[in-house]
């Protein structure tokens, strides 16, 4: 089996305060594992918005609609989801107990199967909709109504797990958060232990040289560092288990970072090696015998990249 090509790697970058109604493409399509994130608020006077997955963008035909999302908040607020097809309705699903209101901020994440989405609102799972047309012909999303949407995100559960049971977790994207300025330090208070995870989400810069993530103890000792060269187009792994020992080992083939493009990276702890994945690709697992992973206090960033999220 041969390389991953980079095509796969590239994952779509987020958009922030768009202006509704919106419409763009979903690149590579809905597939098993994607996630579409919406944080935003509903408007103080909201009757109804909706989210729709398109088979298409004509005006004329319109296209069809795998799923179409509609909370309305008038009466009894509830959810319809329905099914365009050749430019009728199908019949509708009503989905009572919205747990959306009006002036509030709220958090959609779209998760999608082999044929069905299902929606979790505020970290929360709310509904499970079967779509009567093949989420494969999906391109294009498309929002509209009475909501100001502060981002629209394109992730990637973690290809590990697939046995997984609970929701999974999507940290609000936040753009030039200061929080969040490079070189970062994101504090692990409690150390590392087998099965914790940890996604960055990010935008590398136009121009860049190189970023790394490291793994400390402390200032002094960084004991596992990720590191991505653009000069010699290389991402390494490199071990640092005391001062006379150090090990350093290639992680894929090909280079999956690209100037200007989106990135989610995901750690895995298991029993002694980490897991990694890149925009939902797995890329092998790197064995650290010698780490003790309770003693890990910090992950530092540094490099050119832009921070949209750190999450463990």
């Amino acid at each position: 089996m041969g390389p991953t090509p980079p095509v796969d790697f590239i994952l779509q970058p987020p958009v922030f305060h768009p202006v509704l109604p919106y419409i763009t493409t979903i690149f590579g399509g809905l597939t098993h594992g994607k996630m579409v994130l919406v944080q935003g608020m509903v408007l103080a006077e909201a009757e109804r918005f909706q989210v729709d997955f398109q088979c298409g963008c004509s005006l004329m035909p319109r296209p069809d609609i795998a799923i179409h999302f509609n909370p309305r908040f008038h009466s009894r607020p509830h959810v319809i989801c329905n099914t365009l097809q050749n430019g009728r309705w199908l019949e509708e699903t009503k989905f009572p107990h919205l747990p959306l209101k009006r002036g509030e901020a709220f958090q959609l994440l779209f998760l999608f199967g082999q044929d069905e989405v299902q929606v979790s609102v505020n970290g929360q799972h709310f509904l499970q909709y079967r779509s009567r047309l093949p989420l494969a012909r999906v391109d294009t999303v498309g929002m509209f109504g009475d909501i100001m949407v502060k981002s629209m995100a394109f992730l990637r559960s973690n290809p590990f797990d697939a046995s997984r049971t609970e929701y999974p977790v999507a940290h609000p994207m936040q753009l030039n958060s200061s929080k969040l300025a490079v070189p970062y330090c994101h504090p692990l208070p409690c150390g590392l232990a087998s099965r914790d995870t940890i996604t960055v989400r990010g935008l590398v810069c136009p121009v860049p040289e190189e970023f790394s993530l490291s793994l400390r103890e402390d200032p002094s000792h960084v004991p596992l560092r990720l590191s991505a060269c653009f000069r010699t187009r290389a991402l390494m792994w490199s071990s640092f288990p005391d001062e006379a020992l150090s090990h350093a080992e290639k992680v894929a083939a090909c280079f999956p970072f690209h100037p200007q493009r989106f990135f989610e990276l995901l750690l895995v702890c298991e029993e002694g090696s980490f897991k990694l994945a890149l925009n939902g690709i797995p890329l092998g697992q790197y064995d650290t015998p010698s780490l003790s992973w309770d003693r890990i206090t910090e992950l530092w960033i540094e490099g050119d990249v832009t921070l949209y999220s750190v999450l463990s």
